[in-house]
């Protein structure tokens, strides 16, 4: 079985990354996962898992003459296997981003969940690739009027090329923040369910700082305890594997943001 999941949001800021590792960790304790950082252009997730040094990411398996294995940029880390991109600048301009379809449908092939940590924004090819080449996505937002249209637009998009929503996961939570009066207009506008609500926790910037995944780091903490509700409300749907990844392999590269 093998199902992908797009980690996206609108605009940067939400806890995207954090949240994709704390997801891919809660669902590790029931499936193999495999966390992709497919933001190429900003990538981050290397500080949270102490891969700042890796020799290989994924930046090297997007080059038109690749020389090293998929599997060379792939790392066991916290119960996942991880790859990471790098955050060099001349080897972002050196990647195709279409050849991120190749990579995952290899991957697709050892895993039963595939967790694509996606750009922020709408505005290039690699950043949108992602959102297209899975099955659903996972919005992440701010419990916040704006933060919630930022979401739209992205499911919007997802949509255009046949990508569900599988939820919604508000994070980075106030006390003073009114989460049900968003979340119930979250639940008329975007598909799947509200995952979870995860409250603001000084233990996620603490976790970063360590590069470690907030659930590695702070297991107990409230934040943690939510990310594991989110996880569990999150139905993983089985797939061949082979199909599946033929069906990334043969995914439309889009032209347009």
């Amino acid at each position: 079985m093998v199902e992908a999941f797009a980690v996206a949001s609108g605009k940067g800021g939400t806890g995207k990354t954090t949240s994709t590792l704390a997801l891919g960790m809660a669902l590790a304790e029931r499936y193999d996962v495999t966390v992709i950082d497919a933001d190429t252009g900003m990538a981050n997730l290397l500080f949270h898992t102490g891969l700042d040094d890796a020799d290989v990411t994924l930046h090297d398996l997007l080059l038109a003459e690749r020389d090293v294995p998929v599997s060379a940029a792939v790392y066991d880390r916290f119960g996942m296997s991880v790859v990471p991109c790098g955050t060099s600048l001349t080897a972002f301009e050196s990647a195709d981003p279409g050849l991120l379809r190749d990579v995952v449908a290899e991957l697709a092939a050892d895993t039963d969940v595939l967790l694509l940590d996606s750009p922020a924004a709408l505005g290039s090819k690699s950043a949108v690739l992602p959102i297209v080449l899975a099955d659903r996505i996972v919005v992440v937002l701010q419990p916040t009027v704006p933060s919630l249209s930022d979401g739209l637009k992205v499911q919007e998009y997802a949509r255009s090329y046949g990508t569900e929503t599988a939820g919604v996961l508000f994070n980075r939570a106030r006390p003073d923040e009114d989460v049900d009066a968003v979340a119930d207009q979250a639940a008329r506008y975007f598909g799947g369910t509200t995952l979870a609500s995860v409250p603001e926790s000084d233990a996620v910037r603490a976790a970063r700082r360590a590069g470690e995944p907030l659930l590695a780091h702070a297991p107990g903490d409230p934040a943690a305890d939510a990310f594991h509700e989110a996880a569990a409300a999150l139905d993983v749907r089985a797939g061949d594997a082979a199909g599946v990844a033929d069906r990334f392999r043969s995914a439309v590269v889009p032209d347009r943001p």
